[in-house]
């Protein structure tokens, strides 16, 4: 054989040469990205993608150490983690088109001069997953921050879910040893859907208390710790107003956070949009700020081919 004429098999061999144990790890990654939102435990894992229960074990355990997935103690299933987040921002980078997710951020942080973030439920965690912020603002988070998801941490990833995925999340174990009140937080819902945003008057004590509790299992807090936290949490409540609060055009109230959803073609909620105010605001800008973030999240949820389930067949709220 000619020297040519190897280096030419040679060449192919290399292109051609593939690694099994990584096209096994691919697997269950491409099947979660497929299932996104949903969780799935070994035994089917392992049956769906074809790969014996000890590798898969392996498998599983080593991406969850890594980030790229979340286990659920309690359920024993897994599902897609924040590491993820990281990887597929990197990627989104390096395509021609920016990502319309953070123009829309960049474009209302330009024209209301304030911190606005992207966030999503990931397993069992919130995940930062986009900020803008002015030059010279601080934000109180940071991309790929994570929190625990479950009471009283999440509830407006669940305000435009239907009302079992509300329910599932109201009975969830506390992260905190708080009283919910269930009613009050069900009405805060329908008033949420109607409007299309929520406006909390979060206080600074309470978003410093969610950035402690940012990447700590609380759970596993000792007990005295936890009931200082949760008796912390129910004194600085975070307070929705509803729409009737606003219709007093000479009115005004002081505004920690306003967020919006995002929805996908199942109409799921898939990111919400936030926007830090942090101050006194008259209802009528209130209004106008709550507008323009919904539009913003509407504008996103169009361009990925999502539904809102709670816009009517005239496209108003």
């Amino acid at each position: 054989m000619s020297q040519s004429a190897s280096s030419t098999t040679a060449g192919q061999d290399t292109l051609e040469r593939t690694s099994p144990p990584t096209a096994r790890v691919v697997r269950v990654l491409d099947f979660l990205v497929a299932h996104q939102g949903r969780r799935f435990g070994l035994a089917e894992l392992s049956r769906r993608c074809a790969i014996s229960k000890p590798t898969c074990l392996g498998i599983l355990t080593e991406l969850v150490a890594a980030g790229y997935l979340t286990r659920e103690p309690q359920s024993k299933t897994y599902g897609l983690g924040p590491a993820l987040i990281a990887a597929g921002r990197a990627a989104r980078r390096d395509l021609p088109a920016s990502p319309l997710v953070h123009q829309e951020l960049e474009t209302l942080s330009a024209r209301f001069g304030t911190i606005f973030t992207a966030s999503a439920v990931i397993g069992d965690q919130i995940v930062v997953i986009d900020i803008v912020s002015p030059p010279g603002m601080s934000a109180p988070a940071s991309i790929g921050q994570t929190y625990p998801f479950a009471p009283p941490v999440g509830l407006m990833y669940v305000l435009w879910e239907p009302d079992e995925d509300l329910d599932r999340w109201l009975a969830r174990e506390p992260a905190l040893p708080v009283d919910l009140d269930r009613d009050h937080l069900r009405r805060v819902a329908a008033d949420c859907r109607a409007t299309g945003y929520l406006v909390e008057g979060t206080t600074k004590e309470a978003m410093r208390l969610h950035t402690l509790m940012a990447g700590i299992g609380a759970r596993d807090l000792p007990a005295d710790v936890r009931y200082l936290l949760g008796e912390m949490v129910s004194g600085l409540r975070d307070r929705s107003y509803f729409a009737d609060a606003l219709g007093d055009s000479a009115g005004s109230h002081r505004v920690g956070l306003i967020a919006a959803p995002v929805f996908d073609a199942d109409a799921r909620q898939m990111l919400v949009l936030n926007m830090y105010v942090d101050r006194v605001v008259a209802n009528p800008e209130i209004i106008t700020l709550g507008a323009a973030l919904r539009e913003a999240a509407d504008r996103i949820t169009n361009e990925a081919g999502g539904r809102d389930p709670f816009t009517t067949t005239s496209n108003s709220r």
